[in-house]
């Protein structure tokens, strides 16, 4: 499984975007204006259902989102000290996690694994998550969202 052809085609859209950006340059915007366009636009498109599609992707797709990041920070369409698509991918997953973990009525919280009892027993360091940690199943299962963020070595 790969999230490749979802990226092609991510990345194909928002090269598309800089065209109306370019035009809204020729007309007059300034690039803090390009800029809040961009994030609006071209960042929350490569970022959408990120924590979906994130543990799928490879190193070549994401140094193809990297390089078109590049590229506009060159043409100025993005700020410059903008961080990159892992830590943007990072942050949604952690808000994710964080709302399906404090909303017990959240789609997703149904499918979190039992509150662990251990830490009730013992003086363990601090974690993130109250969960117990489900057992290795396979390379596939931890490429999902759930698995990759209780397993997340700074959540426990």
């Amino acid at each position: 499984m790969s999230a490749s052809e979802h990226i092609r085609r991510v990345v194909s859209d928002s090269v598309q975007t800089l065209y109306a950006l370019r035009v809204l340059r020729h007309h007059g915007m300034n690039d803090a204006g390009l800029q809040t366009v961009f994030r609006a636009v071209v960042v929350s498109r490569l970022t959408y259902a990120s924590p979906a599609w994130r543990g799928f992707i490879t190193d070549a797709d994401l140094q193809r989102v990297e390089a078109f990041i590049r590229r506009c920070k060159r043409s100025h369409y993005c700020p410059s000290d903008m961080p990159d698509i892992v830590e943007l991918m990072e942050e949604a997953d952690e808000r994710l996690f964080r709302s399906t973990l404090n909303n017990p009525h959240h789609t997703l919280h149904a499918l979190l694994p039992p509150q662990s009892t251990t830490s009730q027993n013992y003086q363990l360091r601090q974690c993130v998550h109250d969960r117990q940690l489900p057992v290795h199943l396979g390379h596939l299962i931890d490429k999902y969202f759930i698995t990759r963020s209780l397993y997340k070595e700074d959540t426990y």
